[in-house]
């Protein structure tokens, strides 16, 4: 694994207005930065970062069962007792479930690292679905990467896939929502609803504040309309909390994420994986933080967290790290285990799961050990000295 330099290409940004990627720039600072890449081998790819994104995706279901017939460990993951039997019954329908993205520290040697899971509502999904493969295609017919280089990426026919297969299963009519005034969130939601509408399932938007609740507890669009099923790029935990949030278990509404991803999108499911996978070599120590002081190479964080919010890190060497976020309650620490630095940029390996299935990743740097919000966006290719047929479609 290296970070490479390489020339931007001189219309990206109009390509990107082309394509209808908005976000590229946040609040003034790039956040899709294509003057470096990350190169990987193909045995890297498949050995390092494919092959055990699968597995400890099928250890984290295998979790859910388990999990969701305990009223103690619902307890312990900090889900209201007002919404276990719903995510129990969620699970034992076996709801139907979209993407996921798994986080890992790599970089190139010895088994990657998961940092945790991202099941509920993952985010940075165009950009590595559809932008970075465009990325990679203009620089190969510019001759700035090898005609061989190609990329882990099938995520856009992944989804089309899936979306495909959720078509049986998805009471209709289907809505797409977010937060209102979320650009990126935004523009996550409207990937999707393309990839479900080339799969022939039709949606519509829908700001997550404008969802009603009508005299019968059904979950309503602007006209009344009775909503069927909602993809909601929203976290469940907060969903929860609304004022509506108690008729989430009698509205009929089938959820996308369905309502058994809490399990998975809460940080207790890291304790857990250790706890019965002690030593795996993908997974670092955890244990639920009980208050009590840390010893030395630790990282603590809230159970419901995002964005790299509200982390605190003790280093081996005595020093602490912290981030800020709205986020408290019970929380998980971890063993430190620290990102690679590239001249001074720390990336984040994310493995996208669409339905079962490793598809793809997408890389996001920070300037500092802690991947926050701000963090850039960086492509990737895979590049090795034999010469492969470039192919969309990876395996």
């Amino acid at each position: 694994m290296k970070r490479i330099a390489i020339a931007e290409r001189g219309n990206w940004r109009a390509r990107a207005a082309e394509a209808g990627f908005q976000f590229h720039t946040i609040d003034g600072a790039p956040y899709w930065d294509e003057t470096a890449y990350y190169a990987f081998t193909l045995r890297q790819i498949e050995d390092d970062i494919e092959d055990p994104s699968a597995q400890l995706h099928a250890m984290a279901l295998d979790l859910v069962g388990e999990v969701v017939a305990s009223e103690a460990l619902m307890t312990q993951l900090a889900i209201p007792q007002d919404f276990h039997d719903w995510i129990a019954e969620s699970w034992r329908r076996r709801d139907p479930h979209l993407y996921g993205r798994l986080d890992f520290a790599y970089d190139g040697n010895g088994p990657a690292k998961l940092y945790e899971l991202n099941y509920d509502t993952p985010t940075s999904l165009y950009e590595a679905a559809f932008f970075q493969w465009q990325w990679l295609e203009d620089q190969r017919n510019r001759g700035n990467l090898p005609v061989h280089a190609d990329q882990f990426n099938a995520i856009h026919e992944a989804l089309v896939e899936r979306f495909g297969e959720l078509a049986s299963r998805l009471p209709p009519p289907l809505y797409f929502s977010a937060v209102r005034d979320s650009t990126e969130d935004h523009g996550t939601v409207e990937y999707l609803r393309d990839c479900a509408a080339q799969a022939g399932l039709h949606g519509t938007s829908i700001a997550i504040e404008d969802i009603g609740l009508s005299a019968d507890g059904r979950f309503t669009d602007l006209e009344d309309g009775v909503i069927g099923s909602l993809f909601k790029l929203y976290p469940l935990e907060d969903l929860m909390r609304e004022e509506f949030g108690a008729a989430l278990p009698k509205s009929g509404v089938q959820l996308l994420e369905p309502a058994w991803k809490a399990v998975l999108s809460n940080k207790g499911i890291l304790p857990l994986l250790w706890q019965r996978h002690r030593g795996h070599p993908n997974l670092l120590e955890a244990y639920f933080d009980d208050g009590s002081a840390l010893p030395a190479g630790w990282v603590r964080k809230p159970l419901h967290s995002r964005e790299g919010a509200n982390v605190a890190m003790h280093l081996a060497d005595g020093s602490w790290q912290e981030s800020e976020g709205p986020y408290a309650g019970p929380c998980i620490r971890q063993a430190f285990h620290p990102l690679p630095a590239f001249a001074g940029n720390y990336p984040l390996v994310g493995s996208w799961i669409v339905g079962d299935h490793a598809c793809g990743i997408g890389i996001r740097e920070d300037d500092s050990r802690i991947t926050r919000d701000s963090a850039r966006f960086v492509p990737h290719a895979i590049i090795d000295d034999a010469p492969l047929a470039p192919t969309r479609i990876y395996v």
